[in-house]
């Protein structure tokens, strides 16, 4: 499936067989201590540099009014990030996952963010527009 507005994301969670809980990892993109000028130049063409998960959250999908709403809320934790990846956790037998069911797959995210394993989710940059890592 492919998406092209965040409101796409919320609709394909909507129409699950199951209950969908959305997991949001939310970070920073930076360039590493010691990067070279070439390191420094791909940042500055928006080209490179590493991601670093500062937040999470978890909501059921009727808890999320839309990117809009995402981003103000993010606003009230005081931590500025500049990507946000989505997961998805699925229900069973029409009993959507509660948030302590999201802790474990919202760590695996973090670890696989710093992994630099991105394939797996959807993200959206802070202007809500899909992100396509190459």
């Amino acid at each position: 499936m492919t998406l092209s507005t965040f409101q796409d994301l919320l609709d394909a969670a909507t129409r699950q067989d199951e209950p969908q809980r959305l997991l949001f990892v939310f970070a920073r993109i930076g360039l590493p201590e010691n990067a070279t000028p070439e390191q420094h130049e791909r940042f500055a063409r928006k080209e490179g540099g590493t991601i670093s998960p500062c937040l999470c959250v978890d909501k059921a999908v009727g808890e999320v009014a839309g990117f809009e709403a995402l981003v103000e809320e993010s606003r009230t934790t005081g931590q500025e990030w500049d990507l946000v990846f989505v997961g998805a956790l699925a229900g069973r037998a029409g009993i959507a996952p509660g948030s302590d069911e999201a802790a474990q797959p919202l760590r695996f995210m973090v670890n696989a963010i710093n992994n630099g394993r991105v394939g797996d989710f959807a993200v959206f940059d802070r202007q809500g527009e899909v992100v396509q890592f190459g």
